[in-house]
């Protein structure tokens, strides 16, 4: 059975609670990625999405210069365990609502799984199994 770990993108790009939203989305267009980790003292403290910022900031017509990250994260991100079985993972998403869970080990962040990693997980499944079915026919 195959593990979060085993699918997990080990780049999960951080950034300090310190900085401001508007340093949040230069650093999420440049990375091309579409959240960050939110870290203090080197240990997770929240997320940050692009649905923060639309709700958040364009919605309220902020400037995100001078918006703390703290106050627009969510702080209440889930996390699972690197040798949670993927289905596991699955149903925490389903769950809870989210597209992503951080892989956490240790309180440290070590990778992130999301919806797109588990479809194209499962496409491949799929796709093993009809070979194998074809194969046996």
């Amino acid at each position: 059975m195959a593990k979060v770990r085993d699918i997990m993108q080990k780049n999960v790009v951080m950034i300090d609670s310190q900085k401001t939203a508007h340093d949040a989305a230069k650093l999420m267009e440049e990375k091309d990625i579409s959240f960050l980790v939110i870290q203090e003292n080197g240990k997770p403290i929240g997320v940050v999405t692009e649905r923060d910022f639309v709700r958040k900031i364009a919605a309220a017509d902020k400037n995100a210069s001078n918006i703390p990250l703290k106050e627009l994260m969510s702080p209440k991100y889930r996390s699972v365990g690197p040798e949670t079985d993927i289905e596991g993972a699955v149903q925490k998403m389903i769950n809870f609502n989210v597209r992503r869970l951080l892989v956490t080990e240790d309180n440290s962040v070590i990778g992130v799984i999301t919806q797109t990693d588990l479809t194209g997980h499962l496409r491949s499944k799929i796709l093993i199994n009809d070979t194998l079915e074809k194969i046996e026919s």
